[in-house]
């Protein structure tokens, strides 16, 4: 038993460091002077010297604002549909016999397995003709063709751990379906609504494949990154990336009590 643990903090810890170091480097980087880290042969891996040089050169010098606005409306715009449009859908299936139900759901998973380039392509042509090329709306709906089925898959999950007494009780008692889904239903599957819209966020704040194809005049924030970085111009990437990670770490706290196993699995708890 106790080996056990042992070795259960230790694959925690490890799994910890994984991902903490790659933003510990970021930091690192962005606020220790270039010649500790990007121009020194041998980058010391501690805070020699505490800088705010590289975040106000990058901020003065390039353009932030616009690419980070712009990652923030599509993003916020691809997790409203993605409940505005998943709601219903998920509710709708999750009144259905469990295995039509399932079948439809791999259906609507398996359009993620087509490569993004392949999608595209012609999307892009067809949004140049009506004019949602390089726009927030025409970015959001593509990148709601992968956000969607998720969604859908967790609100239906979510929906069908609902016991059906409760619907038939509030249909005896006189309440319409859309009022039983307005005040009652959608309350007690708030859990997976929100995890729902989050995932959806999350995967929009930094979609690369459909941005820069869809968006290569005014880039989001993932976009303007790697331009930067192919420009040579890396504490500006740097600065940018730090920020990036901002709202992405600001969401998951505030959100963090509905991101538990059985709501991405698409439970209810009661």
């Amino acid at each position: 038993m106790k080996a056990g643990k042992i070795l259960t903090y230790l694959g925690a810890t490890i799994f910890t460091l994984y991902f903490l170091v790659p933003l510990y480097l970021l930091f690192l980087i962005a606020f220790s002077p270039a010649k500790f880290t990007l121009e020194a042969l041998y980058p010391s891996l501690i805070l020699k010297q505490f800088t705010l040089n590289n975040l106000i050169y990058a901020f003065t010098q390039y353009d932030f604002i616009s690419p980070f606005l712009k990652s923030f409306f599509v993003a916020s715009l691809v997790g409203i549909l993605a409940i505005v449009l998943g709601v219903p859908a998920g509710y709708g299936l999750s009144r259905l016999p469990s295995r039509l139900a399932y079948g439809i759901i791999v259906l609507l998973l398996i359009t993620n397995m087509v490569p993004g380039l392949i999608v595209a392509i012609p999307i892009s042509v067809e949004f140049i003709k009506l004019h949602l090329f390089d726009s927030i709306p025409g970015l959001a709906l593509v990148q709601e063709l992968v956000t969607l089925p998720l969604a859908v898959f967790i609100l239906q999950g979510t929906f069908s751990a609902v016991p059906r007494e409760i619907e038939y009780q509030a249909k005896m008692d006189g309440a319409s379906t859309f009022s039983f889904l307005t005040d009652v239903l959608m309350p007690v599957a708030l859990p997976g609504i929100v995890t729902a819209f989050l995932i959806s966020w999350m995967f929009s704040w930094d979609e690369f494949t459909y941005a820069i194809l869809l968006s290569p005049i005014h880039p989001t924030l993932p976009v303007e990154i790697y331009l930067n970085i192919e420009r040579g111009n890396e504490l500006a990437a740097v600065a940018f990336s730090l920020v990036f990670t901002i709202p992405v770490i600001v969401l998951t706290l505030i959100l963090q009590k509905y991101l538990k196993g059985e709501y991405l699995a698409g439970g209810v708890k009661y």
